[in-house]
């Protein structure tokens, strides 16, 4: 699930990135509507997390230009206007959720795991293929019923690429969910990523397409 998160204070944005990469959500940020716009305009985002006192434009505005344009993308509005008048705008011009500053990071994760259910992208916190299982919500990895130990860079990878089963992940893919999550990338350590994984996972589970990436296949 990639949010992308609209927010001009900056303390406030990175706390948020930080919690909800903990989460394992990837998130990408922009400080003001215009730079929301041109990001969805271009990017491919399950989600956004709107402010709406941005410096250039009323969030509402953004979140009015989204809806203009067809887009059905989920918005939840988080925003320090606590009123029940603004509450009732922002929902009927479009907003999917309203949550009012300041809040509990666990009530936003929970609201947000209420999408992606509803998107169809967290049926399940189990995702199996063959004798592979992970369970999303225990961060483990089970072969054979036996619980692995990965390290969290090597976890990171692997969900990757059972998440999208069936469909290759390049290394510059891979490099950028990482960052994305938080985490530091060196040269050369998706293959060391992959070798170390591979030693603990069934024969030819991680195909390699040579030239152009890495899959599972579904």
């Amino acid at each position: 699930m990639r949010i992308l998160l609209v927010e001009d204070d900056l303390p406030l944005a990175q706390g948020l990135q930080i919690s909800l990469r903990h989460q394992d959500f990837a998130v990408d940020h922009v400080k003001n509507g215009k730079d929301a716009l041109n990001t969805l305009a271009f990017a491919d985002h399950d989600m956004v997390i709107l402010d709406l006192g941005l410096p250039d434009m009323d969030g509402l505005s953004v979140l009015k230009a989204v809806r203009k344009n067809k887009s059905a993308i989920p918005i939840i509005i988080l925003t320090a206007r606590d009123s029940i008048e603004d509450k009732v705008q922002g929902l009927d011009i479009g907003a999917d959720d309203y949550l009012v500053k300041p809040f509990n990071i666990d009530e936003l994760t929970a609201r947000l795991r209420v999408i992606e259910r509803r998107l169809g992208t967290a049926n399940s916190s189990i995702i199996a293929i063959d004798d592979v299982v992970i369970d999303t919500l225990a961060h483990k990895v089970i072969v054979n019923k036996q619980v692995l130990n990965l390290a969290k860079k090597e976890y990171m990878v692997l969900k990757l690429l059972m998440e999208n089963a069936g469909r290759i992940q390049s290394r510059e893919q891979i490099e950028s969910h990482l960052y994305e999550w938080g985490e530091e990338v060196s040269s050369n350590a998706i293959e060391v990523h992959i070798s170390n994984i591979r030693k603990k996972l069934p024969e030819k589970f991680i195909k390699t397409i040579r030239g152009v990436g890495y899959t599972v296949e579904s």
